[in-house]
């Protein structure tokens, strides 16, 4: 169980500006659209300079089987590889009883590059574990004076992101905000703030700014290294509603077909809305599964968990 803000919450999820329904679609014809929309990360409709991140490989499944984030990894596992904050063999280790670690993600821990970070169905758990590394070690305001460090929550040791951190040499709070892996500006600093506050994620009602289980702490992660590398707030937002639906697929398949029953396509929607309180809470996801059923519409469940 987490120790969670309690944050006023909305009675329902909002709808998307002007894109309302008066009731759902019948379940077989919400099945359908999803099936006919084949791949539904992230088309844009949001201007600006910023460029939408692109589904490598396309399928008929919920989710493309790659993207592309508008974001590099550079030299950040050799990072944490050097300062212990990932211990590489320990890593090994656990992805030796589950098929191996992938090579691209071998890539990443042993290599330094350039290129733009590919999230897959495949990798998504691996890429989890290293954003959750970054996110705890890296020295950070959110970790310095937020919610994880207020007493009113308990001890910063003992939450899921950190009492639950073992692929660290040594003690995981012996590198709790102690590295400075990605350098952020004070400008940096504050956008990550600003945005963390609004992502949140389907396991709990804590948004980024309290990364107290592992998926809040490798959002952590990736925001500061976005942030880092000039990325608008725009980006940010869309980039995190990529990762969150990689590691929860099942929870945003169900999301989308909620916004399908109301008439709202996915493409259509405003990643910051959906990041939100009002959609990706674990109380806004509960809402949302309970509408569709009391509707005959179909949800799903079963996101990743809250440990290695």
């Amino acid at each position: 169980m987490h120790n969670e803000i309690k944050e006023e919450q909305a009675e329902a999820p909002l709808e998307p500006a002007n894109k309302t329904s008066d009731k759902f679609l019948p379940a077989s014809i919400l099945i359908a659209a999803l099936m006919i929309s084949g791949s539904w990360i992230y088309t844009s409709r949001y201007g600006g300079a910023a460029q939408p991140a692109k589904p490598i490989v396309k399928s008929g499944s919920f989710l493309a089987e790659k993207t592309e984030l508008p974001v590099s990894w550079n030299d950040l596992g050799l990072k944490l590889t050097e300062t212990g904050a990932l211990d590489a063999n320990a890593f090994e280790v656990l992805y030796a009883n589950r098929g191996g670690i992938s090579p691209e993600i071998k890539k990443m821990l042993t290599e330094s590059s350039g290129g733009k970070i590919v999230i897959s169905k495949n990798n998504a758990g691996e890429l989890l574990n290293l954003f959750w590394a970054v996110g705890l070690a890296n020295q950070s305001s959110v970790l310095e004076v937020g919610p994880m460090r207020d007493p009113t929550y308990g001890d910063t040791g003992s939450f899921a992101s950190t009492g639950g951190w073992t692929l660290g040499r040594g003690n995981a709070m012996s590198h709790y905000n102690r590295h400075e892996l990605i350098p952020l500006t004070p400008a940096a600093q504050e956008l990550v703030e600003r945005v963390s506050k609004n992502v949140y994620r389907p396991c709990c009602d804590n948004s980024t700014h309290f990364p107290d289980c592992n998926h809040g702490m490798a959002m952590l992660g990736l925001l500061e290294l976005m942030a880092a590398q000039g990325k608008s707030e725009t980006e940010m937002y869309q980039a995190a509603l990529i990762a969150n639906s990689y590691w929860f697929p099942s929870e945003y398949k169900t999301i989308a077909a909620y916004l399908q029953g109301r008439g709202v396509k996915w493409e259509d929607s405003d990643p910051k809305e959906l990041l939100s309180a009002s959609f990706s809470s674990a109380s806004a996801y509960n809402r949302i599964v309970n509408e569709l059923s009391n509707v005959g519409g179909e949800s799903e469940s079963g996101g990743g968990g809250c440990g290695v």
